[in-house]
């Protein structure tokens, strides 16, 4: 849609952490950026686009597969990894520790492929690590992630307002960008427009 409103522009797509795209943002090497909250919003506009569904990383041969979901009780024995980047709020750790908590969700996937333990996280970063020996359940009473639209707290430039409309969903005539008024021939000044048929 962007390619069709504004293809003299280029839109380039980057992936980082949260925390690496608000300081960039905040840098002005980015525009804008979709993250994960919480965020320091100091500084910063944000849209809600959704919340993202939780799942628990598990062997294919583990036992939650039995089932099309699962809840945090059936983690109660399960060594739940815990990664340092974890993008979950949790009021109360589910399961059991590990010895250590893993640097990364990478190095927690790595963990559960070797039989240690699970992993609870959004869907989206399930898919983005997946194995063909790991699966996936939906977790129905765990927390979840909301993602947002960030952008730099000040007046908006046309480019970023169309953005924005794209974003919201609002179509071309009803962006708040402003648009080129197409002339006026003198031919088209002059021809009364014709509202039906005209009565002899």
């Amino acid at each position: 849609m962007w390619g069709e409103r504004r293809p003299q522009v280029p839109f380039e797509l980057d992936l980082a952490t949260t925390a690496e795209v608000v300081a960039r943002i905040r840098g002005g090497e980015l525009d804008a950026g979709l993250v994960r909250l919480p965020i320091d919003r100091d500084g910063l506009h944000a849209i809600p686009l959704y919340t993202e569904a939780t799942v628990v990383v598990v062997p294919k041969d583990h036992v939650v597969t039995a089932a099309d979901e699962a809840t945090l009780d059936d983690l109660a024995d399960e060594i739940v990894q815990r990664p340092r980047d974890d993008t979950l709020t949790w009021a109360e750790r589910p399961g059991r520790a590990a010895e250590s908590d893993p640097d990364t969700t990478a190095d927690a996937i790595e963990l559960v492929a070797a039989g240690v333990g699970v992993l609870v996280l959004p869907l989206s970063l399930a898919r983005l690590h997946h194995r063909r020996d790991l699966t996936h359940r939906p977790l129905t009473d765990a927390p979840t992630s909301s993602v947002v639209l960030t952008w730099p707290d000040a007046e908006n430039s046309e480019d970023m307002e169309e953005f924005i409309g794209i974003i919201r969903g609002r179509s071309v005539n009803s962006s708040r960008t402003p648009r080129r008024e197409q002339p006026r021939t003198p031919e088209s000044k002059r021809r009364p427009a014709r509202r039906g048929p005209r009565r002899r």
